[in-house]
C-alpha cells in the first residue's frame, strides 16, 4: 500500500484534530468518561498517535497514562488494581499507552508471570472490562500491527538517531527474537478479549500516517459525540492604570537573549 502523502495527510489530521477538540468539549460537558487502550509491536507507532491526538487537547481532560514496572507492592495486588486509580472520572479522557495487557502480552512471553496468574488474567479480563461498560466507560481498544521487516526498519533508525535512541529499551530489542513467540500471544489475548462488549480494533500501521489518520477517524466515529454550543468568550477592558511602577530590570535574573546569536 504506497504511502500517504505529507499534503493531505497534514490538511486531513488538522481537520481531524479540531473534531477532537469538539469531542473533548462534549466529554467536559456530558460527563463522559473515555478509555482509549493502544497496545501493538514495539515500534508500530502507538505514541506518534496518541501524540497527534493530544496536540490541541486540554491536558486536564485528556490523560496519557504510562506506567512503569510494578512496584514490590503492586505485585502483591490484585493485578487490576494499579490500572484502576487512573481511570477517568466524569468528564474525562484516559489514553493508556500500554495497560492491563501488559499481562498478556510481554509478561506472558517473557515470564514476568506465572502461568496461574496468566490464566487468571484472561478469565479476569472481558470480566473486568464488562464491568467498566456496564458503569458506563466508554472504552475503546485499539492494536497496532506491522511487520517484522518494517519494526527492524524503524528500530535501526532510532539506533542511529541520537534524538530516539532513548525509545529503544533492552525489550524492545529483546522482542526481535520473540517474534513468533509474541504473534502467539496476541492471537491467544485477541481469542479471550475480543469480544462484543470490548472489541479489538486492528490499525494497519506500515504507514504511520495512514495509521493515524484511520486510527483518530474511528475513534470519533465511535463515540457517540455531538457538537456542543462555543462558549461565548469577552475580553474584558483593562482598567485604568493606579500609580503602579515596574521595578527595574536589573533587579531580576533575566535569561540570556540566545536567540540573538542566531541572526547576524
Amino acid at each position: 500500500m504506497a504511502r500517504l502523502p505529507r499534503a493531505p495527510y497534514e490538511t486531513e489530521l488538522l481537520r481531524l484534530q479540531g473534531e477532537l477538540v469538539q469531542m473533548q468539549e462534549w466529554v467536559r460537558t456530558s460527563g463522559a468518561r473515555l478509555v482509549v487502550v493502544f497496545e501493538g509491536r514495539d515500534a508500530a507507532g502507538k505514541g506518534g498517535a496518541i501524540k497527534r491526538i493530544t496536540e490541541y487537547l486540554n491536558p486536564r481532560i485528556c490523560r496519557i497514562v504510562a506506567l512503569p514496572a510494578p512496584s514490590e507492592r503492586e505485585r502483591t495486588q490484585w493485578y487490576f488494581q494499579r490500572y484502576t486509580e487512573h481511570l477517568p472520572a466524569a468528564g474525562e479522557i484516559v489514553l493508556l499507552d500500554r495497560s492491563w495487557y501488559n499481562r498478556a502480552g510481554v509478561e506472558r512471553v517473557m515470564g514476568f508471570c506465572t502461568p496461574d496468574e496468566y490464566a487468571r488474567f484472561l478469565r479476569q479480563c472481558p470480566v473486568f472490562e464488562e464491568l467498566l461498560v456496564e458503569d458506563g466507560v466508554l472504552l475503546r481498544k485499539y492494536w497496532f500491527s506491522v511487520s517484522d521487516a518494517e519494526q527492524e526498519r524503524r528500530f535501526r533508525g532510532r539506533m542511529t538517531d541520537p534524538m530516539r535512541q532513548w525509545k529503544l529499551s533492552p525489550m524492545d530489542l529483546e522482542s526481535i527474537t520473540r517474534w513468533e513467540d509474541y504473534s502467539r500471544a496476541k492471537d491467544e489475548m485477541f481469542a479471550h478479549t475480543d469480544t462484543p462488549v470490548s472489541p479489538w480494533y486492528v490499525v494497519e500501521a506500515e504507514d504511520k500516517r495512514r495509521a493515524r489518520i484511520n486510527m483518530i477517524a474511528h475513534l470519533l466515529g465511535s463515540v457517540p459525540w455531538e457538537p456542543t454550543k462555543a462558549r461565548k468568550l469577552k475580553l474584558p477592558e483593562r482598567p485604568p492604570q493606579r500609580g503602579y511602577e515596574r521595578p527595574p530590570r536589573e533587579r531580576f535574573h533575566e535569561v540570556p537573549d540566545h536567540a540573538a546569536t542566531l541572526v547576524g
